[in-house]
């Protein structure tokens, strides 16, 4: 089956930047106030939340997400949580899918950068205002570039549930404590990278490419629809920075019947315009991975190939004529 259907409403920060909000990428549940019907970490899944008719457990019915008992007094519950990455915060979807008579009717968010778990110590600042929520919908939130923040504190009124919060920003990089030869994945989504665009993602989006450790199944990749017409698919990547790339890894774990043929690499270094303007650039770029050949189900190192490009900031991968790559990794040193 085809993927779930990617929210057309969604802004553009939810595609340009990385979620650090994710559990995958090492976001963690710190504490709250209540976790009666549903726990904490269940907010930081990645994963779209889900329904499950008829499903109880001990406590009630199970939701996919995190909601606290009925209040009766007056207060509000609160939840903190450490980001996979300090960074800075561009934008917020707080989602109570599937939260219809339970959902948090408001909403509050606060930041701190701490090297340590926040105590009662702790200076909160700002992040996003009372705001009002309602049920089974994304609630999208464009905020001002923030100070950098490690660990948010989540405020609920009074009480209720949230399916999904998904915190999109910038993860701090601090390349001047980088070892000048060391080796970084340019194309890791906890270092910063994103995919700008892919032609086809019917099966699997591109983003999962730049996901860490090895595809989890098939549906853990990006995966195109059967090519009936001449041609060949890709997607292009904006890097965690300029970079000269000096290791690359194709991987196809779990595509065995539907991996592709081949596939080749172009890259830039791109100095102005825009995401749109790159889509059409990049049909020009010089090719830093010719064509090479692909197995099913195998971690191809195809690093010997590697042409000498000097910093590229964007690549774009092509597949050969169209299939499924679980994982991309560029690594080199900051360009």
């Amino acid at each position: 089956m085809s993927i779930p259907t990617i929210d057309p409403l969604a802004p553009l920060f939810t595609k340009k930047y990385v979620n650090l909000a994710n559990a995958n990428l090492g976001a963690k549940a710190i504490s709250c106030s209540d976790e009666f019907f549903a726990p904490l970490e269940r907010m930081l899944n990645p994963e779209p939340a889900i329904f499950v008719p008829g499903k109880y457990d001990l406590n009630g019915k199970w939701m996919d997400g995190w909601e606290t008992r009925r209040k009766r007094q007056q207060g509000s519950d609160w939840a903190i949580i450490q980001l996979a990455k300090p960074g800075t915060i561009v934008g917020l979807d707080i989602d109570t899918s599937h939260f219809t008579g339970n959902y948090a009717p408001a909403i509050s968010i606060q930041g701190c950068y701490s090297a340590e778990v926040p105590s009662s110590q702790t200076t909160w600042f700002k992040v996003l205002s009372p705001a009002n929520l309602l049920g089974n919908q994304h609630h999208y939130f464009e905020v001002p570039p923030t100070e950098k923040v490690s660990h948010l504190k989540i405020i609920i009124f009074p009480d209720g549930g949230i399916a999904r919060l998904r915190v999109y920003g910038k993860p701090e990089m601090q390349w001047d404590q980088t070892e000048p030869n060391t080796l970084i994945d340019f194309a890791a989504a906890e270092n910063g990278a994103y995919v700008i665009t892919a032609n086809n993602e019917h099966f699997g989006l591109a983003s999962n490419l730049l996901q860490p450790h090895r595809g989890q199944n098939m549906g853990d990749g990006w995966e195109t629809r059967r090519r009936r017409e001449p041609g060949y698919d890709w997607c292009v990547i904006a890097l965690a920075g300029p970079a000269i790339i000096q290791k690359i890894e194709v991987d196809t774990c779990h595509f065995k019947g539907n991996y592709p043929d081949q596939c080749s690499i172009q890259a830039s270094m791109v100095t102005a315009g825009t995401d749109t303007s790159i889509i059409t650039e990049c049909m020009f770029w010089p090719i830093l991975l010719p064509k090479q050949k692909l197995e099913m189900d195998k971690q191809h190192d195809v690093s010997a190939h590697i042409q000498n490009l000097g910093p590229v900031s964007h690549i774009r991968l092509n597949i050969f004529p169209d299939g499924g790559v679980s994982r991309l990794r560029l690594w080199g040193t900051k360009g």
